[in-house]
């Protein structure tokens, strides 16, 4: 999976968290209303940043520092004034857990995709890079195979 796709993907994860934290109801249900949201748009917020262009030599820690930076000053400034957000000094580890999981997700995603393309799948950009053979040659090797 091309790491873009794979980063609207998890996005949209976190957003369905966000929607649907509100009808869960088992263990640990008042945590889960009360900071499952923070965790879940942290999540999504990590992989939207994701998306933007960054060196990637520090690509994931500048998406994770990012990500933390947007959340906790939203988390800070009431929500930059378009949504209300009641102040919990717990939002903001919840925040944080957010962006570990999706750090966390990321790393191993990655991973598995970077294993992938070494036991012989390969990506499009690996396929294009293969060299051609030249049309003279190719003919010159069948010949040889029909020829006696």
């Amino acid at each position: 999976m091309r790491a873009k796709t794979r980063n609207v993907f998890f996005a949209l994860l976190g957003v369905a968290g966000l929607v649907l934290k509100g009808h869960y109801s088992g263990p640990y249900q008042q945590a889960v209303h009360s900071y499952g949201g923070n965790i879940a748009a942290s999540f999504a917020v990590y992989y939207v940043v994701a998306l933007l262009p960054l060196p990637p030599r520090f690509e994931k820690l500048l998406t994770a520092g990012l990500a933390l930076a947007v959340v906790e000053l939203f988390e800070a400034l009431n929500g930059f004034g378009v949504m209300t957000n009641v102040y919990d000094p717990v939002d903001f580890a919840a925040n944080a857990v957010g962006i570990a999981l999706a750090l966390a997700a990321d790393i191993m995603a990655s991973g598995i995709s970077r294993r992938r393309s070494h036991h012989g799948e390969q990506t499009a950009s690996e396929t294009a890079r293969l060299p051609t053979c030249p049309q003279p040659l190719l003919r010159r090797l069948r010949r040889r195979e029909l020829g006696p």
